[in-house]
């Protein structure tokens, strides 16, 4: 069976360094933030570009963090995209706003900046784009509208940390960036783990005082905060992965051109590259009318494939009832056609050509 990722041959390739790095921390006996958490968050602040990096417990509290410190609550919106984890909605309607749903590019499956300015309303308060599948969204027009109208941009960079959009890396091009460690991501912990990036010094140090229980100094609250400290040791594994990224995502573009061309004439839509925006291929995704049964008969070959996302957020569960007649028709159709395969830098040549052999094998028989 080919995985549709594989953290065991990812661990392999590393291990002595990151075993001598939990070795370390355990050794010193700190395990909440401390030197090891500030020097990830110094070396991925610069990775990125951005003065101030803040390490939290996941992505999801980055999320919710960023807009607690800003402000947003009860009676605010927040436009978002529709095709996404749900964290990115949840996090919106936790801190009491409201996630505001609109369309996304058929091609990238980015928020489609043309329809975000009709959504505005006197209650938007923020813009939270998603960088989906390790693509920029099409930043300028979303930061020109928000300036324009007084709103502060929040990057969602889970699946997409150092792709650059216009030769900047994502994460710091807006108010905020979130990024998430999750062990499935291009650069991924061995638990939960996440990070907020800003260029503003004073919401940084509002994040900081947020994730420590609202505490400046022990014992003291100064404000009700929250538990999302990042730990030691997932920053020491963290720190080592760092190293790697590079070269790790320069292998996931590889493999994706191979398998741009080994799926050139067949009848569905490979991956879109955007004018002047890096693709790093957290996923790659293609198209097809006939996903689900690709996807059976990539399973009966012994080939793992993902699905993201089934179910666009605006017909899921929580948020099914307010938007009943919203119509989205480009995240509605995605939905039921987009498929992912394999793709993560241990994946060897010849299991790249089995599973293009075996999407072409597909069409073959369904001929």
């Amino acid at each position: 069976m080919i995985p549709l990722l594989d953290l065991k041959a990812q661990y392999a390739s590393i291990q002595t360094e990151i075993d001598a790095a939990v070795a370390d921390v355990l050794r010193s006996g700190g395990f909440i933030l401390g030197p090891e958490v500030a020097g990830l968050e110094r070396e991925i602040a610069a990775y990125c570009g951005c003065n101030h990096g803040i390490g939290v417990a996941s992505g999801t509290d980055a999320l919710r963090l960023v807009m607690v410190a800003l402000g947003i609550g009860p009676g605010d919106e927040v436009i978002t995209s529709p095709l996404s984890f749900v964290a990115s909605a949840s996090m919106i309607s936790h801190c009491g706003a409201r996630p505001v749903f609109v369309d996304i590019d058929a091609k990238s499956y980015n928020l489609d900046p043309e329809s975000i300015e009709p959504a505005i309303t006197p209650r938007t308060k923020a813009i939270l784009p998603v960088h989906l599948f390790g693509q920029p969204a099409d930043m300028d027009p979303i930061l020109e509208l928000a300036g324009r109208r007084g709103l502060a941009v929040i990057e969602d960079c889970a699946q997409a940390i150092g792709a650059r959009y216009r030769g900047r890396r994502v994460g710091c091009l807006g108010r905020a960036g979130c990024l998430s460690f999750y062990p499935t991501k291009n650069l991924g912990a061995y638990g939960d783990a996440g990070m907020i990036l800003t260029q503003d010094p004073a919401l940084a140090e509002q994040i900081d005082v947020l994730r420590r229980h609202g505490e400046r100094r022990k014992y003291y609250t100064d404000l009700l905060g929250y538990n999302s400290r990042l730990d030691a040791i997932q920053a020491a594994i963290l720190r080592v992965k760092l190293r790697h990224l590079d070269h790790w995502n320069r292998a996931r573009q590889a493999i994706a051109a191979r398998y741009d061309l080994l799926l050139a004439d067949l009848p569905l839509v490979r991956p879109h590259r955007a004018a002047e925006r890096e693709h790093l291929f957290h996923q790659y995704t293609v198209r097809t009318a006939q996903r689900d049964a690709l996807a059976e008969h990539l399973d009966r070959h012994g080939i793992a494939t993902g699905i993201y996302y089934p179910v666009p957020l605006h017909r899921q569960a929580p948020y099914a009832e307010l938007n009943a007649r919203l119509s989205l028709p480009q995240a509605e159709a995605a939905s039921r056609e987009v498929l992912s395969l394999p793709i993560y830098p241990e994946l060897t040549p010849s299991q790249i050509d089995e599973i293009g052999a075996a999407v072409r094998c597909f069409w073959d028989v369904s001929k």
